[in-house]
């Protein structure tokens, strides 16, 4: 099979992962206006309930299927046996799922329409697409659906009683979304017989990834969930959870070449190419370095100002928060590249699995010491220092391939230049709000009963950013980065060509 572009594949996936964080903040205003707390309340307590039950019942299938097909890329009739067997392996699962569900929870209207999620899930196969390194299809497929979904919630859901509505159109659109995909198939299944079909060989396998995959669940609620438990002042689990979700917001563009990664990475091993798995190895922490220091210094850099803009007043702490969790951008980069990337492709689960659940168990005893001690901050300080624990681990057995030496020849010219961006956008922030002409600006913005504040914090970020941006990749320029050159000649080829 052809190779497919990773850089391309990168952006489909980020481009659907920044969209999946962008749309609810669209539609949450309008939905906790038109279903009321109520409304929401019920939507979000059963959805969680049924999100469970499609967890357990897909297992690790979508990762383990993503894994499997990417091995068998060059073999088109070992390709279509494995297919069969995970698409069957996963109708039963979440056909136990369902029925599961039926028993234990459909006792009212709020309830039952649920059930169409679950089907839904078991049409899925984008993690087919995904093997193959068809980004294209499964990215294009799930905007579609999303932004169609999104628009059918503002024009037929008008009233607390649309509730049913609203689940319906969410049920449906994944449902034809997922079934769509399965048009595509003939173009690979065509004239091709596949025998002895085997289900139950792939079940040790898809467990040994489903293990890791709860585990990283848990490992994602335990610090809020834990504030809630040990602090009675409900506020800070609030400060937590929203400087939380801007470093999750921010993690997406950093870690959306791990998907893309996985199949690309599993190919290699599969054809035992140690010098390939070498060199994507390479190239994944390069380009996590590459947007991780900017990211990292950015967010601390505007944090002041975007705080108040963003969340409103009242949320001061929230600021300090994100400087602690800043780091997180760059750990969990790496453990995208040592976990996602490297451990699992190369079935190495069990060494994965080991280092989330340590992770989990640090976390869990850093959280009760430092939470009682320092409420939310004390569960950012935990959730960074329980991330470092699982870094070192999954780097043990990584670093036969790579050397902390190699790694730190590879990030000293983002650390340097990132250094320099603070160094800028810090002095920028000063000059905003020291200089007389800009301070003239503010005043008359007063004069004309414009919050002078926020017009200082809106102005601040934008200078920031595009200093900071500038200052960058002109400092790679001049430390003469290869990756940039690399770059700036392919736009020169693609220019002249014109």
């Amino acid at each position: 099979m052809a190779k497919k572009s990773i850089a391309k594949n990168y952006i489909y996936n980020m481009v659907y992962q920044v969209l999946t964080l962008i749309l609810p903040l669209i539609t949450t205003p309008y939905l906790s206006r038109v279903l009321g707390a109520e409304g929401n309340g019920i939507y979000s307590y059963t959805y969680a309930i049924v999100t469970y039950f499609i967890l357990f019942g897909s297992l690790g299938v979508a990762l383990y299927g993503q894994r499997e097909i990417a091995y068998a890329q060059e073999y088109p009739e070992k390709r279509k046996k494995i297919f069969i067997e995970i698409v069957i392996f996963r109708f039963i699962t979440i056909l136990i799922a369902t029925v599961f569900y039926f028993f234990l929870f459909v006792k009212g209207a709020e309830y039952q329409i649920y059930y169409q999620i679950l089907i839904a899930a078991a049409f899925d196969i984008s993690w087919f697409f995904q093997g193959l390194e068809e980004f294209k299809k499964t990215v294009t497929r799930n905007v579609l659906v999303r932004i169609c979904s999104v628009s059918l919630v503002f024009l037929f859901v008008k009233t607390r009683e649309d509730l049913a509505k609203f689940t319906l159109i969410y049920s449906l659109a994944d449902l034809i979304g997922n079934l769509s995909l399965w048009l595509y198939l003939p173009k690979y299944f065509k004239g091709i017989k596949v025998e002895n079909i085997n289900v139950k060989r792939h079940l040790p396998h898809i467990v040994l990834l489903f293990i890791p995959q709860i585990a990283n669940q848990i490992y994602k609620i335990l610090d809020t969930t834990m504030i809630g438990w040990l602090i009675t002042d409900k506020s800070e689990t609030g400060y937590y959870e929203q400087g939380h979700k801007v470093i999750r917001l921010l993690l997406t563009v950093v870690n959306s070449l791990g998907v893309v990664m996985i199949p690309r990475m599993a190919n290699a091993f599969a054809n035992n190419d140690k010098k390939q798995i070498k060199s994507y190895m390479k190239m994944s922490f390069n380009f996590t370095f590459f947007l991780s220091f900017p990211i990292m210094f950015g967010i601390v850099s505007i944090s002041k100002n975007f705080v108040p803009v963003f969340f409103g007043a009242g949320y001061d702490k929230v600021t300090s928060i994100i400087y602690i969790l800043s780091p997180m951008v760059l750990l969990m980069g790496l453990a995208n590249v040592l976990g996602t990337q490297y451990l699992l492709p190369l079935k190495k689960q069990k060494e994965y699995t080991f280092s989330v659940t340590i992770g989990v168990i640090v976390n869990f005893i850093l959280n009760y010491i430092l939470i009682t001690l320092y409420q939310s901050i004390g569960a950012a300080i935990a959730t960074v220092l329980s991330q470092i624990v699982v870094d070192a681990l999954q780097y043990n057995h990584v670093k036969k391939e790579i050397t902390l030496k190699e790694l730190l020849n590879l990030c000293s010219k983002y650390v340097i230049s990132a250094v320099v961006m603070f160094a800028l956008c810090f002095g920028v922030r000063c000059i905003l709000n020291t200089n007389p002409i800009t301070q003239t600006i503010f005043n008359l913005a007063t004069n004309m009963q414009l919050n002078k504040e926020y017009l200082f914090n809106i102005v601040s970020i934008i200078f920031q950013v595009g200093v900071g941006a500038i200052t960058y990749i002109v400092m790679l320029i001049v430390l003469k980065d290869e990756y940039i050159y690399k770059f700036i000649d392919k736009m020169k080829s693609r220019f002249l060509k014109k």
